[in-house]
Protein backbone atom coordinates (compact mmCIF):
# COMPACT_ATOMS: atom_id res chain seq x y z
CA UNK A 1 0.00 0.00 0.00
CA UNK A 2 1.43 3.42 -0.62
CA UNK A 3 2.52 5.62 1.68
CA UNK A 4 -0.09 8.32 3.27
CA UNK A 5 1.20 11.43 4.28
CA UNK A 6 -0.72 13.65 7.16
CA UNK A 7 -2.86 16.52 4.90
CA UNK A 8 -2.43 18.62 7.56
CA UNK A 9 1.51 18.29 7.65
CA UNK A 10 1.81 19.38 3.33
CA UNK A 11 3.58 22.46 2.02
CA UNK A 12 0.14 23.71 0.63
CA UNK A 13 1.62 26.53 -1.88
CA UNK A 14 3.14 24.30 -4.46
CA UNK A 15 0.36 21.74 -4.33
CA UNK A 16 -2.36 24.19 -5.22
CA UNK A 17 0.39 25.48 -7.76
CA UNK A 18 0.52 21.61 -9.19
CA UNK A 19 -3.56 21.21 -8.68
CA UNK A 20 -4.85 24.65 -10.32
CA UNK A 21 -2.19 24.39 -13.44
CA UNK A 22 -3.71 20.97 -14.08
CA UNK A 23 -7.31 22.01 -13.74
CA UNK A 24 -6.48 25.36 -16.42
CA UNK A 25 -5.20 23.27 -18.68
CA UNK A 26 -8.18 20.64 -18.66
CA UNK A 27 -10.63 23.72 -18.83
CA UNK A 28 -8.81 25.86 -21.24
CA UNK A 29 -8.96 23.07 -23.45
CA UNK A 30 -13.05 22.28 -23.36
CA UNK A 31 -13.52 26.19 -24.61
CA UNK A 32 -10.62 26.94 -27.03
CA UNK A 33 -11.80 24.32 -29.72
CA UNK A 34 -15.46 26.20 -29.84
CA UNK A 35 -13.86 28.84 -32.03
CA UNK A 36 -12.14 27.02 -34.14
CA UNK A 37 -14.35 24.49 -35.37
CA UNK A 38 -15.10 26.41 -38.76
CA UNK A 39 -11.08 26.55 -39.52
CA UNK A 40 -11.03 22.37 -38.86
CA UNK A 41 -13.91 21.95 -40.98
CA UNK A 42 -12.80 23.71 -43.80
CA UNK A 43 -9.16 21.79 -43.03
CA UNK A 44 -10.30 18.17 -42.48
CA UNK A 45 -13.62 18.73 -44.60
CA UNK A 46 -16.22 17.86 -42.72
CA UNK A 47 -19.98 19.15 -42.03
CA UNK A 48 -20.99 20.91 -39.43
CA UNK A 49 -22.74 18.17 -37.45
CA UNK A 50 -19.39 15.70 -37.75
CA UNK A 51 -17.27 18.76 -36.69
CA UNK A 52 -19.67 19.15 -33.71
CA UNK A 53 -18.61 15.74 -32.80
CA UNK A 54 -15.29 16.95 -31.17
CA UNK A 55 -17.10 18.97 -28.52
CA UNK A 56 -19.83 16.33 -27.82
CA UNK A 57 -17.38 13.41 -27.40
CA UNK A 58 -15.29 15.61 -25.06
CA UNK A 59 -18.54 16.33 -22.65
CA UNK A 60 -20.05 12.44 -23.23
CA UNK A 61 -16.32 11.23 -21.96
CA UNK A 62 -15.97 13.61 -19.07
CA UNK A 63 -19.81 12.97 -18.07
CA UNK A 64 -19.04 9.32 -18.09
CA UNK A 65 -15.90 9.76 -16.20
CA UNK A 66 -16.62 11.99 -13.08
CA UNK A 67 -18.85 9.98 -11.76
CA UNK A 68 -16.74 7.09 -11.31
CA UNK A 69 -13.64 9.19 -9.77
CA UNK A 70 -14.50 8.76 -6.46
CA UNK A 71 -14.16 4.70 -7.11
CA UNK A 72 -10.94 5.84 -8.64
CA UNK A 73 -9.76 7.83 -5.33
CA UNK A 74 -10.80 5.32 -3.26
CA UNK A 75 -8.86 2.76 -4.88
CA UNK A 76 -5.61 4.46 -5.86
CA UNK A 77 -3.08 6.65 -4.63
CA UNK A 78 -3.74 10.23 -4.87
CA UNK A 79 0.11 10.67 -7.07
CA UNK A 80 -0.92 7.37 -9.04
CA UNK A 81 -3.83 8.61 -10.21
CA UNK A 82 -3.22 12.71 -10.58
CA UNK A 83 -0.01 11.69 -13.02
CA UNK A 84 -2.08 9.27 -14.94
CA UNK A 85 -4.92 11.77 -15.63
CA UNK A 86 -2.61 14.42 -16.40
CA UNK A 87 -0.64 12.18 -18.40
CA UNK A 88 -3.67 11.03 -20.06
CA UNK A 89 -4.80 14.14 -20.83
CA UNK A 90 -1.28 15.32 -21.98
CA UNK A 91 -0.85 12.54 -24.78
CA UNK A 92 -4.26 13.12 -26.04
CA UNK A 93 -3.08 16.53 -26.36
CA UNK A 94 -0.10 15.35 -28.68
CA UNK A 95 -2.71 12.79 -30.36
CA UNK A 96 -4.93 16.07 -31.38
CA UNK A 97 -2.12 18.28 -32.35
CA UNK A 98 -0.61 15.99 -35.05
CA UNK A 99 -3.60 14.47 -36.19
CA UNK A 100 -4.34 14.29 -39.98
CA UNK A 101 -7.60 13.23 -40.04
CA UNK A 102 -11.06 13.37 -38.08
CA UNK A 103 -10.97 9.92 -36.62
CA UNK A 104 -7.41 10.25 -35.05
CA UNK A 105 -8.43 13.80 -33.70
CA UNK A 106 -11.73 12.30 -32.04
CA UNK A 107 -9.16 9.58 -30.43
CA UNK A 108 -7.04 12.41 -29.14
CA UNK A 109 -10.53 14.13 -28.01
CA UNK A 110 -11.30 11.12 -26.11
CA UNK A 111 -8.30 10.62 -24.14
CA UNK A 112 -7.89 14.03 -23.23
CA UNK A 113 -11.38 14.24 -21.81
CA UNK A 114 -10.79 11.08 -19.88
CA UNK A 115 -7.75 12.47 -18.36
CA UNK A 116 -10.01 15.67 -17.95
CA UNK A 117 -12.87 13.84 -16.17
CA UNK A 118 -10.66 12.87 -13.44
CA UNK A 119 -8.87 15.99 -12.46
CA UNK A 120 -11.40 18.26 -11.25
CA UNK A 121 -13.22 16.03 -8.90
CA UNK A 122 -9.45 14.65 -7.37
CA UNK A 123 -8.41 18.55 -7.21
CA UNK A 124 -11.38 19.31 -5.05
CA UNK A 125 -11.60 16.25 -2.77
CA UNK A 126 -7.65 17.00 -2.20
CA UNK A 127 -8.33 20.82 -1.51
CA UNK A 128 -10.94 19.23 0.82
CA UNK A 129 -8.84 17.37 2.74
CA UNK A 130 -5.36 19.46 2.89
CA UNK A 131 -7.29 22.66 4.30
CA UNK A 132 -8.83 23.13 7.18
CA UNK A 133 -12.40 23.98 7.09
CA UNK A 134 -12.18 28.09 8.26
CA UNK A 135 -9.56 27.67 5.25
CA UNK A 136 -11.83 25.98 2.21
CA UNK A 137 -13.19 28.29 1.41
CA UNK A 138 -10.06 30.45 0.14
CA UNK A 139 -9.02 27.60 -1.43
CA UNK A 140 -11.98 27.26 -3.22
CA UNK A 141 -11.82 30.65 -4.17
CA UNK A 142 -8.35 30.53 -5.68
CA UNK A 143 -9.93 27.03 -7.78
CA UNK A 144 -12.86 29.66 -8.55
CA UNK A 145 -10.39 31.98 -10.10
CA UNK A 146 -8.83 29.33 -12.38
CA UNK A 147 -12.64 27.88 -13.51
CA UNK A 148 -13.23 31.09 -14.51
CA UNK A 149 -9.68 32.30 -15.88
CA UNK A 150 -9.44 29.58 -18.16
CA UNK A 151 -13.25 30.20 -20.09
CA UNK A 152 -12.56 33.89 -19.66
CA UNK A 153 -9.47 33.74 -22.15
CA UNK A 154 -10.39 30.26 -24.17
CA UNK A 155 -12.29 31.90 -26.75
CA UNK A 156 -10.45 34.70 -27.28
CA UNK A 157 -7.15 33.09 -27.33
CA UNK A 158 -8.61 30.60 -29.76
CA UNK A 159 -9.81 33.57 -32.08
CA UNK A 160 -6.42 34.83 -32.00
CA UNK A 161 -4.43 31.76 -32.95
CA UNK A 162 -6.67 30.24 -35.51
CA UNK A 163 -6.52 33.25 -37.46
CA UNK A 164 -2.59 33.48 -37.30
CA UNK A 165 -1.79 29.88 -37.10
CA UNK A 166 -3.06 26.60 -37.98
CA UNK A 167 -5.89 25.18 -35.69
CA UNK A 168 -3.11 22.92 -34.98
CA UNK A 169 -1.51 25.38 -32.73
CA UNK A 170 -4.30 25.34 -29.85
CA UNK A 171 -3.08 21.60 -28.84
CA UNK A 172 0.48 22.64 -29.04
CA UNK A 173 -0.03 25.76 -26.62
CA UNK A 174 -1.80 23.17 -24.12
CA UNK A 175 0.77 20.60 -24.45
CA UNK A 176 3.84 22.42 -22.36
CA UNK A 177 1.73 23.55 -19.63
CA UNK A 178 0.54 19.65 -18.76
CA UNK A 179 3.80 18.29 -19.38
CA UNK A 180 5.63 20.74 -17.04
CA UNK A 181 2.69 19.78 -14.57
CA UNK A 182 3.50 16.31 -14.73
CA UNK A 183 7.19 17.25 -13.87
CA UNK A 184 6.02 19.44 -11.23
CA UNK A 185 3.41 16.93 -9.75
CA UNK A 186 5.89 13.75 -10.30
CA UNK A 187 8.53 15.98 -7.36
CA UNK A 188 5.81 17.66 -5.00
CA UNK A 189 2.75 15.71 -4.91
CA UNK A 190 1.82 13.47 -1.95
CA UNK A 191 -0.57 11.10 -1.28
CA UNK A 192 -3.11 12.49 0.70
CA UNK A 193 -6.25 10.05 -0.30
CA UNK A 194 -7.19 7.30 2.06
CA UNK A 195 -6.68 3.94 -0.25
CA UNK A 196 -9.88 1.55 0.83
CA UNK A 197 -9.88 -0.67 -2.32
CA UNK A 198 -13.42 -1.06 -2.99
CA UNK A 199 -14.43 -4.05 -5.29
CA UNK A 200 -14.55 -3.39 -9.04
CA UNK A 201 -18.43 -3.40 -10.16
CA UNK A 202 -18.71 -3.65 -13.80
CA UNK A 203 -22.29 -3.43 -13.85
CA UNK A 204 -21.98 -0.05 -12.08
CA UNK A 205 -19.79 1.59 -14.16
CA UNK A 206 -21.61 0.34 -17.32
CA UNK A 207 -25.18 1.67 -16.36
CA UNK A 208 -23.24 4.67 -15.16
CA UNK A 209 -21.90 5.30 -18.36
CA UNK A 210 -24.59 4.64 -20.16
CA UNK A 211 -27.09 6.96 -17.90
CA UNK A 212 -24.94 10.11 -17.77
CA UNK A 213 -23.53 9.48 -21.13
CA UNK A 214 -27.16 8.75 -22.77
CA UNK A 215 -28.59 11.90 -20.60
CA UNK A 216 -25.86 14.23 -21.48
CA UNK A 217 -25.75 13.26 -25.13
CA UNK A 218 -29.60 13.77 -25.12
CA UNK A 219 -29.02 17.51 -24.09
CA UNK A 220 -26.22 18.00 -26.17
CA UNK A 221 -28.03 17.70 -29.26
CA UNK A 222 -31.51 18.55 -28.31
CA UNK A 223 -30.58 22.45 -28.75
CA UNK A 224 -29.73 21.52 -32.90
CA UNK A 225 -31.92 18.66 -33.35
CA UNK A 226 -35.36 19.59 -31.59
CA UNK A 227 -36.23 17.46 -28.55
CA UNK A 228 -38.99 15.59 -30.45
CA UNK A 229 -36.42 14.04 -32.91
CA UNK A 230 -35.67 10.17 -32.62
CA UNK A 231 -32.05 10.20 -31.85
CA UNK A 232 -32.74 12.92 -28.79
CA UNK A 233 -35.83 10.88 -27.58
CA UNK A 234 -33.99 7.32 -27.60
CA UNK A 235 -31.14 8.83 -25.79
CA UNK A 236 -33.13 10.45 -23.29
CA UNK A 237 -34.89 7.05 -22.55
CA UNK A 238 -31.79 4.90 -22.28
CA UNK A 239 -30.02 7.52 -20.01
CA UNK A 240 -33.13 7.99 -17.60
CA UNK A 241 -33.56 4.03 -17.49
CA UNK A 242 -30.05 2.76 -16.81
CA UNK A 243 -29.28 6.00 -14.68
CA UNK A 244 -32.79 4.84 -12.66
CA UNK A 245 -30.99 1.19 -12.39
CA UNK A 246 -27.26 2.78 -11.86
CA UNK A 247 -28.99 4.60 -8.56
CA UNK A 248 -31.10 1.78 -7.85
CA UNK A 249 -28.07 -0.45 -7.75
CA UNK A 250 -25.44 2.05 -5.41
CA UNK A 251 -28.44 1.81 -3.21
CA UNK A 252 -28.14 -1.68 -2.38
CA UNK A 253 -24.59 -1.63 -2.38
CA UNK A 254 -22.24 -1.91 0.27
CA UNK A 255 -19.85 -0.15 -1.18
CA UNK A 256 -21.17 2.13 -4.37
CA UNK A 257 -19.08 3.48 -7.03
CA UNK A 258 -20.63 6.78 -6.34
CA UNK A 259 -22.58 7.54 -2.68
CA UNK A 260 -25.96 8.37 -3.26
CA UNK A 261 -26.85 8.41 0.14
CA UNK A 262 -24.78 11.81 0.40
CA UNK A 263 -28.52 13.30 -0.43
CA UNK A 264 -29.67 13.09 2.93
CA UNK A 265 -27.54 15.67 4.04
CA UNK A 266 -30.34 18.19 3.92
CA UNK A 267 -27.49 21.31 2.67
CA UNK A 268 -25.40 19.53 0.61
CA UNK A 269 -28.16 18.60 -1.25
CA UNK A 270 -29.92 22.29 -1.07
CA UNK A 271 -26.64 23.52 -2.29
CA UNK A 272 -25.90 21.13 -5.44
CA UNK A 273 -29.20 22.17 -6.41
CA UNK A 274 -28.36 25.85 -5.77
CA UNK A 275 -25.09 25.04 -8.15
CA UNK A 276 -27.11 23.80 -11.00
CA UNK A 277 -29.51 26.66 -11.54
CA UNK A 278 -26.72 29.01 -11.61
CA UNK A 279 -24.92 26.83 -13.64
CA UNK A 280 -27.46 26.63 -15.61
CA UNK A 281 -28.26 30.36 -16.44
CA UNK A 282 -24.31 31.19 -16.40
CA UNK A 283 -23.50 28.61 -19.49
CA UNK A 284 -26.65 29.36 -21.57
CA UNK A 285 -26.28 33.27 -21.21
CA UNK A 286 -22.14 32.29 -22.73
CA UNK A 287 -23.83 30.16 -25.64
CA UNK A 288 -26.65 32.40 -26.51
CA UNK A 289 -24.49 35.75 -26.33
CA UNK A 290 -21.60 34.49 -28.91
CA UNK A 291 -24.47 33.71 -31.90
CA UNK A 292 -26.77 36.38 -30.97
CA UNK A 293 -23.50 38.87 -31.79
CA UNK A 294 -22.15 36.62 -34.99
CA UNK A 295 -25.62 35.57 -36.16
CA UNK A 296 -27.48 38.71 -35.38
CA UNK A 297 -25.11 41.89 -35.15
CA UNK A 298 -22.55 40.89 -37.14
CA UNK A 299 -19.55 40.78 -34.87
CA UNK A 300 -16.64 38.34 -35.05
CA UNK A 301 -15.84 35.31 -33.23
CA UNK A 302 -12.90 37.09 -31.77
CA UNK A 303 -15.11 39.88 -30.97
CA UNK A 304 -17.69 37.80 -29.21
CA UNK A 305 -14.82 36.51 -27.30
CA UNK A 306 -13.49 40.26 -26.44
CA UNK A 307 -17.11 40.91 -25.30
CA UNK A 308 -17.54 37.94 -22.56
CA UNK A 309 -14.00 38.72 -21.36
CA UNK A 310 -14.17 41.62 -18.77
CA UNK A 311 -17.54 39.61 -17.06
CA UNK A 312 -14.87 36.10 -16.78
CA UNK A 313 -11.80 38.22 -15.53
CA UNK A 314 -14.09 39.44 -12.70
CA UNK A 315 -15.75 36.54 -12.20
CA UNK A 316 -11.74 34.91 -11.95
CA UNK A 317 -10.92 38.24 -9.63
CA UNK A 318 -13.82 38.00 -7.49
CA UNK A 319 -13.84 34.09 -6.49
CA UNK A 320 -10.68 34.30 -4.01
CA UNK A 321 -12.49 37.30 -2.12
CA UNK A 322 -15.61 35.37 -1.88
CA UNK A 323 -14.19 32.16 -0.69
CA UNK A 324 -12.77 34.86 1.87
CA UNK A 325 -16.14 36.30 2.69
CA UNK A 326 -17.33 32.97 2.87
CA UNK A 327 -14.73 31.49 5.92
CA UNK A 328 -16.22 34.54 7.36
CA UNK A 329 -19.88 35.18 7.43
CA UNK A 330 -20.67 31.67 5.50
CA UNK A 331 -22.91 31.08 2.08
CA UNK A 332 -26.47 32.64 2.85
CA UNK A 333 -25.87 36.06 1.92
CA UNK A 334 -23.73 35.66 -0.49
CA UNK A 335 -25.72 33.69 -2.63
CA UNK A 336 -28.83 35.87 -1.87
CA UNK A 337 -27.14 39.39 -2.80
CA UNK A 338 -25.29 37.27 -5.86
CA UNK A 339 -28.58 35.71 -7.39
CA UNK A 340 -30.30 38.77 -6.97
CA UNK A 341 -27.32 39.95 -8.91
CA UNK A 342 -27.94 37.82 -11.64
CA UNK A 343 -31.52 37.96 -11.89
CA UNK A 344 -31.38 41.50 -12.19
CA UNK A 345 -29.36 41.13 -15.15
CA UNK A 346 -30.42 38.34 -16.65
CA UNK A 347 -33.69 40.20 -17.31
CA UNK A 348 -31.72 43.56 -18.40
CA UNK A 349 -30.88 40.79 -21.56
CA UNK A 350 -34.49 40.64 -22.19
CA UNK A 351 -34.74 43.81 -24.56
CA UNK A 352 -32.07 43.36 -27.32
CA UNK A 353 -32.80 44.48 -29.98
CA UNK A 354 -30.42 45.26 -33.38
CA UNK A 355 -28.90 48.37 -31.98
CA UNK A 356 -27.79 46.85 -29.12
CA UNK A 357 -24.21 47.97 -28.15
CA UNK A 358 -20.78 46.22 -27.37
CA UNK A 359 -20.51 48.12 -24.47
CA UNK A 360 -23.83 47.13 -23.03
CA UNK A 361 -23.67 43.96 -23.39
CA UNK A 362 -20.42 43.57 -21.96
CA UNK A 363 -21.28 45.81 -18.86
CA UNK A 364 -24.48 44.03 -18.04
CA UNK A 365 -22.64 40.48 -18.30
CA UNK A 366 -19.88 41.34 -16.12
CA UNK A 367 -22.91 42.17 -13.50
CA UNK A 368 -24.36 38.48 -14.16
CA UNK A 369 -20.49 37.28 -13.57
CA UNK A 370 -19.63 39.47 -10.36
CA UNK A 371 -23.28 38.38 -8.88
CA UNK A 372 -21.99 34.52 -9.47
CA UNK A 373 -18.55 34.56 -8.41
CA UNK A 374 -20.99 34.89 -5.07
CA UNK A 375 -22.74 31.76 -5.64
CA UNK A 376 -21.08 29.27 -7.63
CA UNK A 377 -17.61 28.72 -4.85
CA UNK A 378 -19.72 29.71 -1.48
CA UNK A 379 -22.27 27.33 -2.01
CA UNK A 380 -19.98 24.15 -3.61
CA UNK A 381 -17.70 24.77 -0.39
CA UNK A 382 -21.01 25.00 2.05
CA UNK A 383 -22.51 21.98 0.84
CA UNK A 384 -19.15 20.17 0.86
CA UNK A 385 -17.96 21.39 4.07
CA UNK A 386 -21.46 18.99 5.71
CA UNK A 387 -19.49 15.94 4.44
CA UNK A 388 -17.12 13.71 6.65
CA UNK A 389 -13.74 13.33 5.07
CA UNK A 390 -14.58 9.86 4.35
CA UNK A 391 -17.90 10.76 2.07
CA UNK A 392 -15.86 13.91 0.70
CA UNK A 393 -14.65 11.67 -3.31
CA UNK A 394 -18.26 10.93 -3.71
CA UNK A 395 -19.40 14.97 -2.42
CA UNK A 396 -16.67 15.92 -5.63
CA UNK A 397 -17.62 13.56 -7.77
CA UNK A 398 -21.41 14.10 -7.27
CA UNK A 399 -21.11 17.77 -7.67
CA UNK A 400 -18.96 17.83 -10.73
CA UNK A 401 -21.29 15.39 -12.59
CA UNK A 402 -24.20 17.48 -11.54
CA UNK A 403 -22.66 20.03 -12.80
CA UNK A 404 -22.03 18.74 -16.36
CA UNK A 405 -25.28 17.73 -16.64
CA UNK A 406 -26.68 21.07 -15.61
CA UNK A 407 -24.60 22.48 -18.07
CA UNK A 408 -25.47 20.69 -20.62
CA UNK A 409 -29.27 20.85 -20.00
CA UNK A 410 -29.19 24.80 -19.60
CA UNK A 411 -27.04 25.48 -23.14
CA UNK A 412 -30.21 22.84 -24.71
CA UNK A 413 -32.51 24.27 -23.32
CA UNK A 414 -32.42 28.08 -24.10
CA UNK A 415 -30.36 27.92 -27.73
CA UNK A 416 -33.81 25.70 -28.28
CA UNK A 417 -36.10 28.00 -26.66
CA UNK A 418 -34.41 30.77 -28.91
CA UNK A 419 -34.79 28.37 -32.13
CA UNK A 420 -38.42 27.57 -31.75
CA UNK A 421 -39.22 31.19 -30.76
CA UNK A 422 -37.45 32.85 -33.54
CA UNK A 423 -39.42 34.25 -36.02
CA UNK A 424 -37.26 34.30 -39.64
CA UNK A 425 -39.75 35.85 -41.72
CA UNK A 426 -39.52 39.10 -39.29
CA UNK A 427 -35.61 39.59 -40.58
CA UNK A 428 -33.03 40.10 -37.50
CA UNK A 429 -35.76 41.41 -35.56
CA UNK A 430 -37.60 38.48 -35.43
CA UNK A 431 -34.31 36.10 -34.51
CA UNK A 432 -33.66 38.47 -31.83
CA UNK A 433 -37.05 37.64 -30.73
CA UNK A 434 -35.79 34.35 -29.73
CA UNK A 435 -33.17 35.69 -27.63
CA UNK A 436 -35.05 37.64 -25.56
CA UNK A 437 -37.09 34.92 -24.50
CA UNK A 438 -34.79 32.42 -24.10
CA UNK A 439 -33.51 34.90 -21.76
CA UNK A 440 -36.55 34.99 -20.05
CA UNK A 441 -36.23 31.58 -19.38
CA UNK A 442 -33.15 31.79 -17.62
CA UNK A 443 -34.27 35.03 -15.76
CA UNK A 444 -36.92 32.84 -13.80
CA UNK A 445 -34.15 30.22 -13.56
CA UNK A 446 -31.96 32.56 -11.80
CA UNK A 447 -35.32 33.30 -9.96
CA UNK A 448 -36.17 30.07 -8.48
CA UNK A 449 -32.35 29.95 -6.93
CA UNK A 450 -32.95 33.42 -5.85
CA UNK A 451 -35.99 31.76 -3.17
CA UNK A 452 -34.04 28.45 -2.65
CA UNK A 453 -30.76 30.68 -1.57
CA UNK A 454 -33.22 31.84 1.67
CA UNK A 455 -33.18 28.05 2.84
CA UNK A 456 -29.24 28.06 3.15
CA UNK A 457 -28.41 27.35 6.86
CA UNK A 458 -25.50 26.20 8.96
CA UNK A 459 -23.35 27.60 6.05
CA UNK A 460 -21.03 28.55 8.67
CA UNK A 461 -18.49 26.59 9.15
CA UNK A 462 -17.66 27.22 12.80
CA UNK A 463 -21.81 26.99 13.05
CA UNK A 464 -21.44 23.79 11.38
CA UNK A 465 -19.41 21.92 13.85
CA UNK A 466 -20.83 23.54 16.74
CA UNK A 467 -24.19 22.01 15.68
Amino acid sequence: MSEQTNPQEINRVPLMIVLISGAFVAILNQTLLATALPHIMRDLNLEASTAQWLQSIFMLVNGIMIPITAFLIERFSTRGLFLTAIGLFAFGTLVCGLAVNFPVLLIGRVLQASGAGIILPLMQTILFLVFPIEKRGSAMGMFGLVIAFAPAIGPTLSGYLVEQFPWRSLFFVILPIAILDIIVAYFILKNVTKQSFPKVDPISIILSSFGFGGLLYGFSIAGDKGWGSTSVMISMIVGAVTLTAFILRQLRLERPILEFRIFKYKIFTLTTALGMVTFMAMIGGAVVLPIFMQNMLGFTAFESGLMLLPGALLMGVMNPITGRLFDKFGARWLAIIGLGLLVVSTFMFTNLTAATTFTYLALVNCVRMFGISMVMMPVTTAGLNQLPSNLMPHGTAMNNTMRQVSGAVGTALLVSVMTSQANPSNGVTGLIHGVNVSFIVAGIIAAVGFIMAFFIKNSHPKEEYSA
